[in-house]
């Protein structure tokens, strides 16, 4: 991350067919090449959610990303709710309890 760029944090909602498609482990890779930290989960009503963390800019693109997701996603709604930022070190793939 650059030294002066400001830090962002983004919850992220994402419902349509995002489960059972590579979701997750895209957003990882996607995540990995943007420099965004934060996690994200399947959710038991078939959203997937996450938090991004990092420069702006990344966390930006990570939502604009999510709109889309892998190729055999079909998103219907994107909620990305700006929220204080937690100094997360990675971005983790969970599991859903």
């Amino acid at each position: 991350m650059e030294p002066d760029a400001k830090v962002t944090a983004r919850h992220v909602v994402v419902e349509g067919r995002v489960q059972g498609v590579f979701f997750r482990a895209t957003a990882a890779e996607v995540a990995a090449r943007l420099g965004v930290r934060g996690w994200i989960v399947n959710r038991a009503d078939g959203a997937v959610e996450a938090l991004l963390e990092g420069p702006t800019r990344a966390v930006e693109e990570m939502v604009a990303w999510c709109n889309d997701g892998p190729p055999r996603a079909h998103v219907d709604r994107v909620t990305a709710t700006l929220v204080p930022a937690t100094g997360a070190l990675e971005f983790e793939v969970r599991v859903h309890p």
